[in-house]
């Protein structure tokens, strides 16, 4: 059964704008994103919206509803009250482009700045088996979809503009992880990703991983052990003498 569902949606661009009251019909089953077109349908044909797969997995429609990052296809409305008004809007931490769509290069431009696998230059096809436990430590990373919710709600970033040159964001604070831990990367990245990627900078808050529709253990998974690594290296005297008589080429 229908009923009329009471909206805020934020409309402009990299100039300004300001929020605006629709009122739209809701049907038993439907996400936010399905409200979304229909409001585009029926009253703002030019509200700029982006999406793609409506199934979770392509991480295109990215926004803020009543505030709280989520994916717009993933969030039911039959999580609001029928006399709840919902607000959606872009994802604060980057810059506008129109309306709910929003500027997300500073993410690729991060994750550029990775490098890539390094697996042992002598190492021949099928001469190493990896453990179970490695393959799935590595899976779990690889879940992402690059949604970029974690890089919104993380408030080094969000609330602080000038931190974004020297920090990469949990998503690719993550990727890290996932290279350092992997049994057949050779590059040693502990130390990078302090100086180059601002590990230092992340206070574990945890913000990044509830806000992830993977439920991806960012925080505990990936960026405490990354952290411990790199305190191990800087201040334990046994690792660091391992370090020095068996350190990565």
């Amino acid at each position: 059964m229908g009923y009329q569902g009471h909206f805020r949606v934020w409309r402009g661009d990299a100039s300004g704008g300001a929020m605006e009251d629709f009122t739209v019909e809701v049907n038993e089953g439907e996400v936010v994103l399905d409200v979304i077109h229909r409001l585009q349908a029926t009253q703002a044909a030019d509200l700029a919206v982006r999406w793609n797969c409506k199934a979770g997995k392509c991480g295109s429609c990215s926004a803020e509803v009543n505030g709280r990052p989520r994916l717009l296809c993933m969030t039911r409305m039959s999580v609001f009250a029928e006399d709840e008004t919902v607000t959606v809007t872009p994802m604060r931490a980057f810059p506008v482009i129109r309306d709910l769509v929003t500027d997300v290069s500073f993410n690729y431009a991060k994750a550029r700045e990775v490098p890539a696998f390094r697996p042992p230059e002598d190492l021949e096809p099928g001469e190493y088996r990896m453990a179970q436990v490695d393959v799935e430590r590595s899976q779990e990373f690889r879940k992402c979809i690059e949604c970029f919710l974690c890089q919104d709600t993380c408030h080094v970033v969000r609330d602080h503009e000038e931190n974004k040159e020297a920090f990469s964001g949990p998503r690719f604070l993550m990727r890290v992880a996932e290279l350092e831990m992997h049994p057949l990367d050779t590059a040693d990245r502990v130390e990078a990703a302090r100086s180059e990627h601002g590990l230092g900078l992340c206070n574990i808050t945890k913000c990044c991983t509830e806000v992830c529709p993977e439920h991806i253990a960012i925080t505990d998974n990936a960026l405490i052990p990354l952290k411990e690594r790199l305190a191990d290296r800087r201040y334990d005297p046994l690792v660091w003498l391992g370090n020095k008589l068996f350190r990565r080429s």
